[in-house]
């Protein structure tokens, strides 16, 4: 283990209402899970240790205690609140700890799978590759999973609609220099592993430093569409991080950018009046050499 890991600051403001974000966050479609279950050898193999890391209000932590293989699973997270709100659901087969990317409380070669859902932007550096490279036996499989909605997509990828066009604008307006998952820079760490000078080789095989996981990633990703109303929209955009700390007449400002967007030609509703929120769950696989 490293020193404490700092949970940083916009996380920790941006995750402040923990039942809100459990309450608003999507879940993740049974499509997905299946998929990123089978590629990390999970599927079918009863009582498999699983680690949970960074596993928030435990959005993914429900499904993996729903499955009948019965996992064996150690939900990690740093943030009290959201931890609390995981503890409430009292999930069988799940215990839930106190920890973090740099500081998961397991012995060595405890974990059959190690996923982070929703979550490894905010830790993807070489110390918490070498912690998650600690917990897992050898051949052991670690999994990443997102759920994207359109507007706070990478640049590249296309809105489905001028409205989520419009709040993905309003995203990318407010980049504060934190890395999330649209900027792509988490993929760094598991490429830094195909770029060490001979001399940090030599360092690394005296030290242990060398968390080697099988390259390239797997990746895959499952599209969705959802429909929710206007105000439950804002409601989801408002979990996301950089609109939590908006405060006073900024945070009004975006609230009005948001419900006018709404109110778009575009928009498409169905008989209820509800609109169509396209997203898609992102999910990478790779294995502890």
């Amino acid at each position: 283990m490293t020193s404490k890991f700092q949970l940083d600051e916009r996380a920790n403001i941006g995750f402040g209402d923990a039942s809100s974000y459990d309450k608003f966050r999507p879940s993740y479609p049974p499509e997905a899970v299946e998929k990123l279950l089978a590629h990390l050898g999970l599927s079918g193999v009863d009582g498999a240790r699983v680690v949970d890391l960074a596993s928030g209000t435990g959005k993914f932590t429900e499904l993996l205690a729903g499955r009948p293989e019965k996992f064996e699973i150690v939900a990690v997270e740093p943030h009290q609140g959201m931890r609390l709100e995981l503890e409430k659901k009292e999930l069988k087969g799940v215990k839930s700890v106190d920890g973090d990317a740099c500081n998961i409380p397991l012995e060595d070669g405890w974990g059959d799978a190690l996923i982070a859902a929703q979550a490894f932007h905010w830790f993807a550096t070489r110390d918490a590759l070498n912690e998650i490279h600690r917990v897992l036996r050898p051949g052991a499989t670690f999994g990443m999973i997102w759920n994207i909605e359109d507007y706070n997509s990478p640049l590249e990828w296309n809105a489905s609609s001028k409205w989520e066009q419009k709040l993905k604008d309003i995203i990318w307006s407010l980049d504060d220099g934190q890395h999330r998952f649209r900027h792509f820079e988490w993929k760094k760490v598991f490429e830094a592993q195909t770029e060490t000078t001979p001399l940090q080789t030599l360092v690394d095989t005296f030290t242990h430093n060398f968390p080697d996981f099988s390259l390239p990633l797997g990746i895959e990703e499952v599209p969705w569409t959802v429909y929710l109303t206007d105000e439950a929209i804002w409601s989801r955009y408002y979990t996301l991080s950089q609109i939590a700390m908006l405060k006073g007449q900024k945070l009004e400002d975006v609230k009005k950018q948001v419900f006018a967007a709404l109110k778009g030609e575009d928009v498409e509703r169905n008989a209820a009046g509800e609109v169509a929120l396209h997203a898609r769950t992102y999910f990478c696989f790779t294995s502890r050499v």
